[in-house]
């Protein structure tokens, strides 16, 4: 054993005493024992006393164990209750959950049946307003809706076999054919309502898109009589617009000037007795400008979109048109026409693309044949360049404006219609060309002022051009060039017939200014044509100055230029020994210089026609004589500069001269 286990009885109170003491242990475990005894018989002496008490409480221990037995039971009892309830409870949510599977699977029946029911059934209603009502009313309509609805249905369920198909389909079936017939007899009637004489075909065609599903319904049920009513607006609008556009085409080419332009009126070809430009003696017989634009060109701009000539009202006012005024009208009632129908045609007989194309090409065919072949009996006998260019360009904005509406339809047209009249334009425009070539200088007056082959020229160039500017051409770029080179040739052919150099620069700068100033004036910006004639201007210019200067200050100008020479070459020397020819030099200029200018001044404005052109070039040889002698001044020595007049003095002269405007 361990210590501490050997400890514990020694720290007993009762052991300590006893080792203490010293008592017999022997004696001391009997007197224990007897007192065990005595207790123990007290025990017992107590117990019997109380033996009545415990009895009764024997007693009532069982009896509360009895009762605790009967609780037992009942509380068993109420737990097999308590299962029992608890499966019912598990049964019922069960049956519950059943319950409510079956009533959403029959309501679902049920809104399925009585959606099929109301599919299937044909009302009463329905029946009355198929058979009896107009086909213009809005019940009508809506009954035919549903008609269409019910018939699809039917359809499908009987792909279906769906049995009850069979209790209706005879009656949807007659339904449909009174239905389609009164829908027959509508359309048709409307169809007709385009024969009539004067007719806007907008009201009819207003009135057919209002009930465009008939179309759609009579398409679904009855093939037969949607190609009939098909057919039949092919047909009738077909006739319809080629007699339109053959009498308002006849009725408008009798507008046109009865004077066009022939292969005489070629820009190198001499003038006649009239002017291209004048009116005949005849109110009725006027003739269109052939090189000049006027106001030809508002058909591409004011008038592009302005109403269609009326043929009897012109004619009752006496007005005539060049060609290009009646081919706009022409086309812009093509236009509006062509445009209406293919979007009526798109949205009424429900096609797109290709189908669109062919069901519009059905129906304006004809009458586009018949106005290429119109185009082509004026084009084959057409010397009016400006006539074809405006043209085509009207072909141009008509193609776009078609586009902005939504209608592709007429792109071939406009293609067929351009390759008629660019073969021709190139054709004509090549004769002028080589007019121009062809032109012998030697058959004409010599007058230093423009040649009216020259105006023909700037006029037919600031027209093209000025056209050009919105739809620019590789071709028409190509022919300008060709017919300036021949011009220009022609102005240098024409400038040497004069004996003068002074003259051919008078003849070349009149020319040239007048070319400038048309063509700055007809177009928005600088064209080849203008940068070309710009430099050939300044440079016959510059020439020109030195010509008129050189009779009055030639002296001057030479001993500048020698002058200028010697001092870059270094020999100033030899300069210096010139000095008696200088004083000369100065001498004659003071004597002469005011009249020199007088003459110059008349000389010069004299010369050239237009003020403008005159003032700017003596400006321009008073500016080269100042420099000219100032840098005279600089060569001169002290002495000869002592003798020379004040610039300031020759300045102040100068500006008399100078014209304001």
């Amino acid at each position: 054993m361990s210590d501490e286990n050997t400890s514990q009885p020694l720290e007993d109170d009762v052991v300590q005493e006893v080792l203490r003491t010293g008592t017999d242990l022997r004696q001391y475990s009997k007197q224990v024992e007897r007192e065990l005894k005595e207790v123990e018989n007290k025990s017992i002496q107590d117990y019997i006393k109380e033996s009545q008490n415990i009895v009764s409480l024997h007693n009532q221990i069982t009896a509360c164990d009895n009762i605790l037995e009967r609780m037992e039971s009942m509380l068993m009892g109420f737990q097999s209750d308590l299962g029992s309830i608890s499966s019912e409870i598990v049964y019922l949510q069960k049956k519950s959950v059943a319950m409510s599977q079956q009533l959403h699977n029959r309501q679902a029946i049920r809104g399925q049946l009585s959606q099929f029911i109301d599919d299937m059934s044909i009302s009463e209603s329905l029946i009355t307003v198929i058979l009896d009502c107009p086909v213009t009313e809005k019940e009508f309509v809506t009954n035919l809706s549903l008609l269409s609805h019910k018939i699809n249905f039917v359809k499908e369920q009987g792909f279906k076999e769906v049995k009850s198909c069979q209790d209706v389909k005879d009656d949807l079936e007659k339904l449909k054919i009174k239905a389609v017939s009164k829908i027959r007899g509508y359309l048709l009637e409307q169809i007709s309502k385009f024969r009539k004489p004067l007719t806007n075909y907008q009201v009819p065609q207003n009135a057919m898109l209002k009930f465009k599903f008939f179309f759609e319904f009579a398409l679904a049920n009855e093939r037969a009589v949607a190609q009939e009513i098909y057919y039949e607006y092919i047909d009738t609008m077909s006739k319809i617009y080629l007699s339109y556009f053959k009498s308002y085409s006849t009725h408008l080419m009798k507008l046109q000037f009865e004077e066009s332009a022939t292969k005489d009126d070629l820009i190198g070809n001499e003038e006649v007795g009239t002017k291209l430009s004048l009116f005949h003696k005849s109110s009725f017989k006027h003739k269109s400008t052939v090189f000049t634009i006027g106001n030809r060109g508002d058909v591409l701009t004011t008038q592009l979109e302005a109403p269609i000539i009326i043929p009897h009202s012109a004619q009752k006012n006496e007005l005539r048109f060049p060609y290009e005024a009646l081919f706009r009208s022409e086309q812009y009632a093509l236009v509006d026409n062509a445009c209406r129908e293919y979007l009526f045609i798109c949205e009424f007989f429900m096609v797109q693309g290709k189908e669109a194309q062919k069901l519009f090409n059905q129906i304006m065919g004809k009458t586009l044949t018949l106005l290429v072949k119109n185009l082509e009996t004026f084009v084959q006998n057409c010397y009016d360049m400006i006539a074809l260019f405006l043209c085509v360009h009207l072909v141009m904005h008509y193609q776009l404006l078609c586009h902005r509406r939504a209608v592709p339809a007429l792109d071939d047209y406009w293609d067929r219609i351009q390759s008629v009249i660019w073969p021709r334009f190139e054709y004509v425009f090549q004769l002028n060309i080589q007019s121009v070539k062809e032109c012998d200088p030697t058959k004409f007056n010599k007058e230093m002022k423009p040649h009216y082959i020259t105006r023909r020229y700037a006029e037919f160039s600031a027209a093209i051009v000025g056209i050009s500017e919105s739809f620019p051409s590789e071709l028409v770029t190509k022919l300008c060039a060709e017919l300036l080179e021949a011009v220009e040739f022609f102005i240098l052919r024409m400038a040497a017939i004069f004996p003068q150099r002074k003259e051919q620069l008078i003849f070349l700068i009149n020319n040239y200014d007048m070319i400038l100033v048309i063509l700055m004036e007809h177009t928005r910006d600088s064209s080849k044509e203008a940068d070309s004639f710009r430099e050939q201007l300044n440079l016959r210019s510059s020439e020109y100055v030195e010509e008129i200067l050189s009779p009055h200050f030639g002296g001057m100008i030479q001993f500048v230029k020698e002058g200028e020479a010697l001092i870059e070459k270094g020999q100033t020397d030899l300069l210096k020994k010139q000095e008696s020819k200088s004083l000369a030099l100065v001498q004659s200029f003071s004597a002469g210089w005011k009249r020199s200018l007088e003459v110059i001044n008349k000389e010069v404005l004299s010369s050239f026609p237009s003020l403008v052109t005159g003032s700017t070039l003596l400006q321009l040889a008073f500016t080269q004589l100042v420099q000219y002698y100032h840098r005279f001044h600089k060569l001169l020595t002290p002495n000869a500069k002592t003798q020379l007049t004040n610039i300031h003095y020759i300045m102040v002269e100068i500006k008399k001269y100078k014209i304001t405007y």
